[in-house]
């Protein structure tokens, strides 16, 4: 058989499923980890065949409640939701489980180390099989985001920070510890807008974070994520990582990779040039977040900023899942 797009891209990176269905995951798996956010949690949980799922984790977070008194049943339905709509993925993938954290903490860091604590615990109820090496915690590349990071890495808690757009990001995500980073390439409006197209997308920040990782000799891994085409997806071939979304998969795996002629990856563009000297970003909190407002004049503050608000957008319809099914308990 003929090697396929996502044949080729297996040999160049660890391909992780953007999705929380698991059909999705069967169908062309075993993929190595498994990303999600509250968007896609908020579209699969919109399926019927979910109804159960929705209504036993309505009662459970009823009765573990009392355990967690730092949240209410409503926010812990959501986690337990989005938890195990992972768990059905968890036969189909090699590597790690990401849940990502309430987007409405994403300017505090107590709440979001609280967060993925809980959510790391709500994991053990569920299935004493997924150990903690199995899980990543998802965090929006806020200051506080990423201090949240720096606190759960020390404690063996592996750590993702989402919603990156810059390269400061990704120097603070390496500094504090982060497991991964997800540059998105494109802003995340494109996904819920017909016709909406990112003219500045951040290719160049995944090549760049990637180098600086390994120049410096940083654990951080960089898994790209925001795609829109299998063009997009085979130009980052060369990643640590790369998160694809299903419609995107399912082209990859119908089509032939031409040996050859295929797309040039930016990865190995970049390596073809001559080596530059990086240093290493020291940045205090106020040199952060200058350097992250004044990227490309502002553009990617702004979509920091989109993003979050997308997500706490999806929090929002979780929760109205999440408190339709515990008014029917009572």
């Amino acid at each position: 058989m003929p090697l396929t797009q996502l044949d080729y891209l297996r040999t160049r990176s660890s391909v992780d499923c953007d999705t929380l269905d698991a059909s999705v995951a069967a169908e062309l798996g075993p993929f190595v980890d498994c990303t999600s956010n509250q968007a896609i949690a908020a579209a699969e949980l919109l399926h019927t065949k979910h109804a159960t799922l929705i209504s036993t984790s309505a009662s459970r977070a009823r009765s573990l409640a009392p355990q967690y008194p730092e949240t209410q049943a409503i926010g812990l339905t959501v986690e337990l939701l989005m938890i195990s709509l992972s768990l059905l993925i968890a036969p189909h993938v090699t590597g790690r489980l990401h849940t990502q954290t309430n987007p409405h903490y994403s300017f505090s860091t107590p709440k979001t180390v609280a967060n993925a604590r809980r959510i790391v615990a709500l994991y053990a109820h569920l299935d004493p099989n997924i150990t903690r090496e199995r899980i990543c915690i998802k965090i929006p590349a806020t200051w506080e985001g990423l201090e949240a990071c720096r606190v759960l890495e020390a404690e063996g808690i592996a750590t993702l920070a989402t919603t990156l757009f810059t390269l400061p990001q990704a120097a603070q995500a390496a500094e504090v510890g982060c497991t991964y980073i997800a540059p998105y390439v494109n802003r995340l409006a494109v996904h819920f807008t017909p016709e909406l197209v990112d003219d500045m997308p951040g290719f160049d920040v995944c090549v760049a974070a990637q180098s600086y990782f390994r120049k410096l000799g940083y654990k951080t891994k960089c898994l790209p994520a925001s795609l829109v085409s299998t063009e997009e997806v085979l130009r980052l071939a060369g990643a640590d990582h790369i998160t694809v979304a299903p419609g995107l998969l399912r082209r990859l795996a119908a089509e032939a990779y031409p040996e050859g002629k295929g797309v040039v990856s930016d990865f190995d563009a970049a390596e073809a040039q001559e080596s530059e000297q990086i240093e290493r970003m020291v940045m205090d909190e106020e040199t952060f977040r200058m350097a992250v407002n004044r990227s490309r004049g502002g553009v990617d503050a702004g979509k920091l900023v989109e993003a979050i608000n997308i997500f706490s957008e999806m929090q929002e319809k979780l929760e109205a899942i999440a408190a339709e099914a515990l008014a029917k308990l009572d």
